[in-house]
């Protein structure tokens, strides 16, 4: 947690991509109240097919770096936030790929607006942005509810995970932008000529989702989240039902598990 850090901050929140960049500007008066959302965009730096490689990454840093950041010095950008490539690809290359670009776009960052960038993960971005999604983990892999034992287990030794009450092969960039929509309202997504939402929606709010989770931090610094109560009843059915309550940074979050 940052001290002596004076307020308004404006944070800028980057997911960055070869193919698209999520953009999202947010200004934190530094009372506690849910930040005001500036900007929320995209930027897709075309390059002629042509090119390949190192090449066309310099080329979009390039359209990134020069007609982009241009266009958002107005809003007086305190902050940068990048959310670190996903590293547990199976794909060497583009793993790779993503860390160049990300390196590209953080250095330009550095040379345009002077500030030198944070960086978060997508796990501890949605953590530190909405730590109500902690919870012990319901399902298996299979999609089967874990017998009672294995539940009283994961209270008692503070197991919580992201999307603990979600089956595993939940959509959790579908999950997040629910999240967003009720925190902030009046987003207006964009959509296509069939009335489906455009996936570079997905990269806007991950980048909202690193700037809410940067300004948690600096506002309440780390902290484990903590069980700090359970109990476990039948219903009038014979059903199982767990209840918990979860704190972190002062809040609880009350929990149930119907089994």
């Amino acid at each position: 947690m940052e001290e002596n850090v004076s307020y308004p901050r404006i944070i800028m929140g980057l997911d960055v991509s070869t193919a698209c960049i999520g953009v999202s500007i947010v200004k934190d008066n530094g009372d506690g109240k849910d930040p005001e959302i500036l900007k929320l965009t995209h930027i897709s730096p075309k390059v002629s097919g042509d090119i390949k490689g190192i090449e066309a990454l310099f080329l979009r840093k390039n359209i990134f770096e020069q007609e982009f950041l241009p266009s958002v010095k107005q809003f007086g950008i305190t902050d940068v936030v990048i959310e670190e490539p996903l590293l547990s690809s199976n794909n060497a290359y583009t793993v790779a790929t993503l860390l160049r670009f990300n390196g590209m776009i953080a250095e330009c960052i550095y040379r345009t607006l002077r500030i030198v960038p944070a960086f978060i993960s997508s796990y501890d971005a949605r953590t530190y942005s909405f730590p109500d999604l902690l919870a012990i983990r319901k399902y298996d892999k299979k999609g089967h509810v874990y017998p009672i034992k294995h539940i009283v287990k994961a209270l008692k030794d503070n197991h919580l995970v992201l999307f603990g009450a979600y089956p595993f092969d939940i959509d959790k960039k579908t999950v997040m932008m629910n999240m967003v929509n009720n925190k902030f309202d009046n987003i207006e997504w964009i959509y296509n000529k069939k009335g489906e939402i455009r996936k570079e929606n997905y990269d806007a709010c991950d980048s909202l989702i690193c700037a809410l989770a940067y300004i948690n931090f600096n506002r309440n610094g780390f902290e484990e989240p903590q069980i700090e109560s359970y109990s476990i009843e039948k219903d009038d059915r014979g059903n199982t039902i767990v209840e918990y309550i979860v704190k972190m940074w002062g809040q609880t979050f009350a929990k149930t598990i119907n089994l």
